[in-house]
C-alpha cells in the first residue's frame, strides 16, 4: 500500500516521502496517529504544497532542538543513590531518574531519548547523551552522589 508519510518514522522514510508499507501497519499505526494518509491522485498533488509546509516544521523542530542542546549543554544534574561498600551503588542509575530530574528542573525529555551505554553503577560525573532529533545531541553532566543517611 502507497502512503504519503505526514511525520518522520523511523525505520519507515522522513515526511513527505511516497512509501509502499504494509496495509495493515498502515491501518492500524501510520493512519490513527495521523503519521501518514494514503496515496491517491489528490493527496499526491496536494504533496507539492505539504513537502512544503512539512519542510519549514522540520526546520523549526531543528531550531528549537538546537536552543534545547545549548540550554542542556549548561545543565547538570545531580542524583543521590544508597551506596554500599566501594562507593558501589545499590541499583543503577537509569535514564528514567534523569528524566525525572530533568522534569523537575523544567525539560520535557522523555526517557527514551536519554541515552545511557554502559550502566552507572558507582559514584562520579558522567557524560550522558540525550537525543533531542534526528541530527542534534545534547550531552549533559549527571553528578551522582551518595544519599544522606
Amino acid at each position: 500500500m502507497k502512503v504519503i508519510l505526514q511525520e518522520n518514522v523511523e525505520k519507515v522514510g522522513s515526511a513527505g516521502e511516497l512509501v509502499n508499507v504494509k496495509p495493515g501497519f498502515a491501518r492500524n499505526y501510520l493512519f490513527p496517529n495521523k503519521l501518514a494518509v494514503t496515496a491517491t491522485t489528490k493527496n499526491l498533488t496536494v504533496l507539492d504544497h505539504q513537502k512544503k509546509v512539512i519542510d519549514s516544521r522540520m526546520k523549526k523542530r531543528e531550531k528549537q532542538a538546537q536552543e534545547l542542546k545549548n540550554k542542556l549543554e549548561n545543565f547538570s544534574c545531580t542524583i543521590s543513590k544508597k551506596v554500599g561498600e566501594e562507593e558501589k551503588l545499590f541499583g543503577t542509575v537509569t535514564a528514567m531518574d534523569v528524566e525525572e530530574v530533568l522534569r523537575n528542573e523544567g525539560f520535557d525529555i522523555d526517557k527514551k531519548d536519554i541515552v545511557i551505554e554502559e550502566p552507572i553503577k558507582k559514584l562520579g560525573i558522567y557524560n550522558v547523551p540525550v537525543k533531542l532529533s534526528k541530527d542534534v545531541t545534547a550531552t549533559i553532566k549527571v553528578w551522582v552522589v551518595e544519599k544522606d543517611k
